[in-house]
């Protein structure tokens, strides 16, 4: 069953480029007592990710900060060398924007938002969404039908969306 809204996102650890190489992130830590905005994507480097998901969040860091959102979030099931070298590819990681991987799927599946696309070469990826937590509720999600969209669940999207 998917994730919706008014519900707490489970604990996960994901991970993340640092300046000494991988380092692992405890989602909870990330959310206590804060207002984030989370967007996954099917894959780095993949065609709507790459151009039209990523940079629609880059164009509206700075609405969603006088918003009160503290951080956002890029989760997509790839290694933290990967969504490292993808954040630094698309300026996600000079505008601010958090770039995490979630390499075995464990955070998507747990919130039922996993799909397989083997003719795209796509096993165990996350759909494409959007969502505002605050303090680790869901509070608006915004989940697109089609993976190759990106309208609900780009930055204006989501801004619209609050």
């Amino acid at each position: 069953m998917a994730i919706s809204t008014g519900d707490t996102l489970p604990d996960a650890t994901l991970t993340q480029m640092g300046a000494e190489g991988p380092e692992q992130v405890k989602l909870s830590d990330k959310l206590k007592g804060r207002k984030v905005a989370i967007f996954a994507v099917p894959g780095a480097f993949t065609p709507t990710c790459h151009s039209a998901h990523v940079p629609s969040f880059i164009r509206t860091k700075d609405q969603f900060t006088e918003k009160g959102v503290e951080e956002i979030i890029c989760i997509s099931v790839n290694d933290p060398f990967v969504m490292g070298a993808w954040g630094k590819e698309t300026g996600a990681t000079d505008a601010g924007i958090t770039m995490l991987g979630d390499p075995s799927s464990e955070f998507t599946k747990a919130i039922g938002m996993d799909f397989d696309a083997p003719p795209a070469g796509l096993v165990a990826r996350s759909q494409r969404y959007a969502m505002l937590v605050e303090d680790g509720v869901v509070k608006v999600l915004n989940a697109e039908e089609n993976p190759g969209a990106c309208e609900t669940s780009a930055g204006e999207g989501l801004l619209d969306a609050m």
